[in-house]
């Protein structure tokens, strides 16, 4: 971690890390989908957030610091993302990884909306106006204009709630302990539930695991650990405003990496979908001068 501490990177440097980390972002959809023809979504996530949390611990010296001031809300964070991935990777059996990170990256917009809800946050028009064209968004990509639901979509959609809520326990537990630390307590928590529920439920078999190792390598030490490290730095000398805009190009990048390795198409009418989700993203993040970045909370480096 101290290497970290003593690189420094200009605006342009700083927005290409940003830029290399949503591309590692956007490559997890393709690996998790791949993973899901092997395994279960229990076993997945249990253990590629496991490989995360180790993978972080010698930043931290093998030592993360969580008092029990902290842990509720690291307990909470994990139960969340432990929610939030599950209905992401079982959405990703039965819908498309392109599908899934334009779908998961509605949270952004989700926000807003769960803050008024359960905190009386002011609900800004612009909120509303970026929840009205995504959600046009969702319709294209879903029904291709005929009024119809995926299951897999529909699942990527539960997601996508609970990875809002995830965005706002993060937001609120790491202003009183350490990023790393609360990175390794919330991925270790999901990966040993998620684990423990897969061994009771699930049908882990060595051949199963070896076909889909790579995928979990990547899904864990790539997406999570070297993921996360690199959203770090890259937001050290990055603008907010830059952040939020760059990271949110995960989603591009995963359906991207769905047609390269895994042949996955999308019609004229899913990309327009694609275009103004992306678009409600963009807008919303645009018209929050002065607001911490949303992506900030995305420490939880989840599917990504």
């Amino acid at each position: 971690m101290q290497a970290f501490r003593n690189i420094t990177l200009n605006r342009v440097q700083a927005d290409g890390v940003l830029l290399l980390t949503a591309a590692i972002w956007g490559g997890g959809f393709a690996a998790q989908r791949i993973a899901a023809q092997h395994l279960g979504p229990l076993a997945i996530n249990g253990i590629r957030f496991l490989l995360a949390a180790a993978f972080l611990l010698p930043l931290v010296q093998f030592r993360p610091k969580i008092t029990r001031q902290v842990m509720p809300g690291v307990i909470v964070a994990g139960l969340c993302l432990t929610v939030a991935t599950n209905f992401q990777q079982l959405g990703l059996r039965y819908t498309t990884a392109g599908n899934a990170g334009f779908i998961t990256s509605l949270y952004v917009i989700l926000v807003p909306f769960f803050l008024s809800i359960f905190w009386h946050e002011t609900i800004q028009w612009y909120s509303y106006l970026a929840a009205l064209i995504a959600v046009a968004g969702m319709f294209l990509i879903n029904t291709g204009g005929v009024v119809s639901m995926s299951s897999g979509d529909l699942f990527e959609l539960a997601g996508a709630v609970f990875w809002a809520l995830h965005v706002i326990v993060i937001g609120i537990t790491v202003r009183r302990m350490d990023v790393l630390s609360f990175s390794i307590g919330q991925f270790g928590f999901c990966g040993i539930v998620n684990l423990l529920f897969g061994l009771l439920f699930e049908t882990i078999q060595v051949d199963s695991l070896v076909h889909a190792g790579w995928a979990l390598l990547y899904a864990g030490i790539i997406s999570g650990g070297i993921g996360y490290t690199l959203q770090a730095l890259g937001q050290k000398f990055s603008l907010p405003s830059d952040a939020a805009l760059i990271l949110s190009l995960e989603a591009v990048f995963a359906a991207l990496f769905g047609f390269l390795f895994l042949q996955e198409k999308a019609t004229l009418t899913q990309i327009i979908g694609y275009a103004l989700i992306l678009m409600a993203i963009i807008f919303a993040q645009r018209m929050r001068p002065g607001e911490a970045s949303l992506t900030e909370a995305k420490s939880s480096a989840t599917s990504k």
